[in-house]
Parts: structure tokens; sequence; C-alpha cells
């Protein structure tokens, strides 16, 4: 990767892993497995050194492997393949969190909604579908159908489903551990943590409008996010050009996205998501006097220089393991190569998959994006990112040539602090706002994307149009929450019972954001 940024260490793409596959021939078929890593439950909470050093050693092996795979090109080149994560909030009659997510999955007896870290959070998978057609309005039909799904059955709990970045109704005191979600990796994800950071609490220290300054004795302050993951499947020869388009266009697209202003009663960034995720898991990783910790949750030290390969490399050399559950499985499976991959939150991560047939496939998870306003927001916040990134991966010259990855990742902090009020400096190296930026270059850039990808022109008009209204009025979710607040509860007091209100109420019609009144 290259142009890393002052705290991060540059990766070095030639570097080889020093513990050679012991029994991994490359004739042998790769398996399929659990896609993501922090998927993957495990056996127990507590290990012994022997464990890490087991699982380093496997890591290291399975590493090496894939090294050789990315040099042989052992990988699934079909078209672009789109897929989606979206997690939601539990919430009670009283508009806090409700901890039921072991009653409402039980209930709901759909295997794809599962438990999140927090025992009021859960997540929705959406099947991938190929990228070309109606594969949008195909995703949000399924999206929608399993959302309605959970919706009548938080109702028979006397529950309802929240989409949104941050609950406003949170409060530390929901934040504990008895809220913890009941699966061993989220246990031992908890201890870990803590271990690494010598038991000392996490601090959140958070200047936006407002100034957030709280401390936690667990991982319990992550919990508070919410996001809508955008899953990109593409073809080996398309992986470096989509991996760094997909960090140029994390800026713009959490401008037109954001939805969390608020955490415990405080008005912070409009994307205040970013900074709560990257400050709850602060553990470090890799430090040297020349380059600071590498942190967890990071934009990332660099871009991809001749392959995302190079990022697995970094998670064997740079992160030290925080769930070393040793599996009882081959290396083709790559199941400690992925859980470990799974412990580290890029906002883009590279993910490794398997096809039906076993042959291993490249995805990019973009995390940028949290849950809500609507489906229909959602949706299309997914076809501003194929579309745009599509686009950047066409240009004669690739976009990182001509912007800093330094810059990328300054774009991106401006966009979540100010959302479609940031200024974004892009590849002309001109400073502009991100209003005019996005109507003028991105969003015909992002058509011209999705026709290459051969997206329905329904589509793409129905779902490109949200965003071009959305960014024409200027109203994301976060625009949205900020002005009702400040029409209706700042002269009653920190109200924000009445904003989570009707923000659900608007949530249930199914009209995007940017058709909401105040």
């Amino acid at each position: 990767m290259s142009h890393a940024s002052p705290t991060q260490p540059r990766v070095k793409p030639d570097t080889t892993p020093v513990v050679k596959p012991s029994h991994a021939k490359l004739d042998v078929t790769l398996k399929p497995g659990i896609n993501g890593g922090m998927g993957q439950e495990i056996d127990h909470t507590r290990f012994s050194q022997r464990d890490f050093d087991a699982f380093k050693q496997r890591l290291s092996e399975e590493t090496a492997l894939l090294a050789t795979c990315f040099e042989q090109n052992r990988f699934d080149d079909g078209p672009p393949v789109a897929g989606f994560e979206l997690e939601g909030w539990l919430v009670d009659k009283t508009f806090c969190p409700a901890p039921i997510n072991a009653a409402f999955l039980q209930h709901l007896d759909n295997p794809r909604v599962t438990p999140e870290l927090a025992t009021f959070n859960i997540e929705f998978n959406v099947e991938p579908t190929a990228l070309r057609g109606t594969a949008l309005s195909t995703l949000e039909t399924k999206l929608q159908t399993d959302w309605q799904a959970g919706c009548d059955t938080a109702r028979s709990l006397g529950a309802q489903l929240a989409m949104i970045g941050i609950l406003p109704t949170v409060s530390d005191a929901h934040l504990v551990i008895e809220n913890l979600s009941s699966m061993n990796r989220y246990a031992a994800l908890n201890n870990e943590i803590l271990r690494l950071r010598g038991g000392r609490p996490l601090q959140l220290d958070i200047h936006g409008k407002d100034i957030l300054r709280v401390g936690n004795d667990d991982v319990m302050l992550e919990s508070a996010t919410t996001s809508f993951q955008i899953h990109l499947q593409v073809p080996p020869a398309l992986a470096v050009r989509a991996y760094n388009a997909s960090i140029i266009a994390s800026a713009p697209l959490v401008a037109v996205s954001a939805n969390s202003p608020f955490l415990f009663g405080k008005n912070l960034w409009a994307e205040t998501r970013i900074p709560l995720f990257e400050q709850s898991v602060e553990v470090g990783g890799y430090e040297d006097d020349a380059h600071g910790p590498m942190r967890r949750v990071t934009f990332g030290s660099g871009y991809a220089r001749q392959s995302i390969m190079e990022c697995f490399t970094e998670n064997l050399e740079h992160y030290p393991v925080l769930l070393p559950t040793v599996f009882d499985s081959p290396p083709e499976q790559l199941e400690h190569l992925r859980l470990h991959n799974g412990t580290l939150w890029r906002w883009n991560r590279p993910l490794i998959g398997f096809n039906e047939q076993g042959i291993p496939h490249l995805r990019i998870e973009q995390r940028v994006v949290p849950a809500g306003p609507t489906i229909a927001d959602a949706i299309a916040n997914a076809a501003f990112y194929y579309g745009l990134t599509r686009a950047l991966c066409e240009t004669g010259v690739p976009p990182e040539t001509d912007m800093p990855f330094a810059r990328a990742r300054d774009n991106f902090y401006a966009c979540a602090r100010q959302g479609l009020d940031a200024h974004i400096t892009w590849l002309n190296g001109q400073k502009q706002p991100a209003q005019s930026l996005i109507l003028k270059t991105l969003l015909p850039m992002a058509h011209g994307g999705l026709i290459s990808l051969g997206i329905n022109d329904k589509d793409r008009i129905h779902f490109l149009g949200i965003i071009e209204a959305r960014v024409q009025n200027a109203c994301n979710g976060a625009t949205w929450q900020r002005r009702f607040y400040a029409a209706h509860c700042t002269k009653k007091g920190n109200d924000m019972t009445q904003l989570l209100t009707v923000y659900l109420q608007h949530q249930h019609s199914g009209m995007p954001v940017h058709e909401w009144n105040i």
C-alpha cells in the first residue's frame, strides 16, 4: 500500500510470511466456509499462551497459502456481485434499547438474521446477487421482506425495530456487560481487548458541535453503533482498482448517508458512529517511535499497490491476535485468517469468501454507511457506492495516482464530521463543497458506473434519484435529526424520546428521508 498516514506504517507488498504451508497443496479444492470472520462462533472465552502460539502458526500457514493463491490467480473470476448486512436496534415501549434479541431471533426463526454484540442489536443479511439488471430492486425487496417480518416479530414481543446509526435514547446505563449477547466470541472479544489494554477503561473523547468525554470498563460502547455494510465481490483483475476506488468513494458516501449526530444527548459529528467505533475498541497493535499505534478500527494505512494481499500480510505482521481459537480444519478453508481479519475493522475491509464450488472469491466490505433511515435510503446509498466505485475503476488513469491517500483520508473524516456541509478536495486538487461536487460530478459518474454494470435503467434512475433529491434538499438522516431536535426538543430539554418517536413514524412510512417533514 502506498501513501501511508503519519501514524500508520506502510505495508511492504514483497514481504513473505516466514512459515510455509505444511500440507496445503493448491490442487486441493478450497472449501466453502463462513464468509466474514467475526460471524464465526468459538468454543471458549479464555486462552493460554499455547493457544496464541498455535493460532499464529495456523495464521502464518494460511497467509502463505493465500499469497500463493494470489500469485496463481486462483479466485472466482465471475462478474461483480452485491450483498448487504443491515444492523438494527430492538426498542421497547419507552423507546429505549430492548435487550431481547434471543427471544426475538427464536420467534423470527430466520437464518439470515443473527445476533450482534449487544442483546438489543440484530443483523439482517441479504443473499448476494449478481450486480446487473434489476439487482438493486431485487435486493430491496429481499431486505424489505425480512425487515417487515422482523418488525412484526418485534411487535409481538412488545417492541419494535429501529434502523438508525446511533439510537438517540441509548445511555451509558444500557451499555453494560449484562447486555452482552450470550455468544462466546463476544465474551472473548471483551476479555482480550481489556487484557491488551492492561485493564484500562476505554475512553471516548469526541469533539463535534458539543464535546463528549466518557469512559467505559468494557467493549459495550461499540454496540451503540449500527451500520449498513455494503459488499462488492470483484474479479481478481479488478480487485486493486476497486479497493482503492472504494477508499476514495468513502468520503462522499459518508457525506450523503450520515445518520448519527447524537450520542448521550450530545450533538457531535454528522456521523458520530465513526469516532465512536474507532475509540470503543481502541487496542493498538504494532507500535514504534516513528509510526505510533496501528488501530484496529481505521481508515487504513494506504492504498493497495500490487494486490490486496498486502492487507492480509499487514494483518499477520502488525496486529496481535485477539481470538486464538484453533479450528480442526485444513488450511484451505482459511478459517484462522478470516477470523483474524474479522477482528480488524478497516472502514474498507477486504474479505475472502467461497462460492458454491469451493473456489475463493474477493470481496470489499464498505463499512462507512450507517443504518437507515429507510430501506429505500439504504439501497440508494448502495447504488451510489456501486456506481461511483465502478466509474472510478474505469478511468484511464487510476484515481489513486491523482489523490494521495492522506487526502482521501482527510476527505473522509471531514465528511464524517460535517456531512453534506463538508468540503472535499477531489481528483483535480480543487476543494469543493460536497453538495456541488456530488451533484455536478459524482452523480453523473455513478450513473455511468451503473450503466457499465448493466443495471436496469429504472433501478438506476430511481435509486440515484433519491440521492440527487437528498443532496439537493441538503437533507440526510443527520440533517433531519438535527433540524427536528432544534425545532421541537430544545425548549423541552434533552428530549430524545420525542425525536426517536417521530423518526420511527417516518421510517415506518417507507418514504426516503429527504421527503420527511419537520
